[in-house]
């Protein structure tokens, strides 16, 4: 049984990576935003306000008169809100969603 998993794993070893698909180009206008978090620097300037640590990783984040417990994200001019912290992210279509 060793041998024959030997023998399946040299065999994937040795196919050349040219064989591979390349890489496809995403073909969009919009930005592509880190998912869960926005650091308060990618804010827009009008929503870096009340803006804290949090406390279980450490990480700043703005909440923008959303409230205790919940962060401003920024999707595009016409896609922002609040949702709880770290829960938020940006679509591939640029509009956001809260994760519950």
């Amino acid at each position: 049984m060793k041998a024959f998993a030997l023998a399946i794993l040299a065999c994937l070893a040795s196919v050349p990576a040219s064989w591979a698909a390349p890489a496809m180009q995403m073909r969009t206008a919009a930005p592509v935003i880190q998912v869960d978090w926005q650091e308060p620097l990618s804010l827009p300037r009008r929503f870096r306000n009340h803006c804290f640590t949090d406390a279980l990783s450490g990480r700043p984040y703005c909440s923008d008169h959303c409230g205790s417990g919940y962060q401003i994200y920024f999707c595009s001019p016409r896609s922002f809100g609040c949702c709880r912290v770290g829960f938020g992210y940006c679509d591939w279509n640029g509009s956001l969603r809260c994760h519950p």
